[in-house]
């Protein structure tokens, strides 16, 4: 007797899961967006997020760690609203700190893109008062000895 209520379940509840896979099986697999965002749209959405008045220090150090965190370099327009930014909040060792970072995103290629961004934002740089890594000195270790070789 036991076994035939366990069959006879068994093979009700196999009913109903096919019925459901069948269901769910109409529905696509995936439901995300397949609008992909172009490179101006990125540059456009970090600019303005920059350029907002009432932006607040947690908001600029968030958007500078997403930025790091992309496989880019950022562009120097979106460079030049960040250090604004970090102007208009006036947190200065934050808009060198991200300098450092455009330039450790260069990567190998540090020789060629850094230069050109340097170049771009200078103006912007030099409006604000803001010195590079390097014209601080942050490019060399401060309390580096000789090396032995060289004496």
């Amino acid at each position: 007797m036991m076994r035939t209520v366990a069959l006879r379940l068994h093979s009700s509840l196999r009913g109903l899961a096919f019925k459901n896979r069948a269901a769910c099986s109409a529905i696509p697999s995936r439901l995300m967006s397949s609008h992909t965002e172009t490179d101006e749209e990125f540059d456009a959405r970090y600019e303005a997020f920059f350029n907002r008045e009432d932006i607040d220090g947690w908001e600029v150090r968030k958007a500078m760690n997403d930025l790091v965190g992309f496989d880019l370099v950022p562009e120097p327009k979106i460079i030049n609203a960040a250090l604004r930014a970090c102007r208009r909040i006036n947190d200065y060792a934050l808009a060198v700190r991200f300098l450092e970072s455009v330039k450790d995103k260069c990567g190998s290629k540090v020789e060629e893109i850094y230069p050109y961004v340097i170049q771009e934002i200078r103006p912007t740089l030099e409006e604000l008062g803001i010195n590079t890594p390097e014209e601080l000195g942050y490019d060399k270790p401060e309390l580096a000895l000789q090396s032995v070789y060289d004496m």
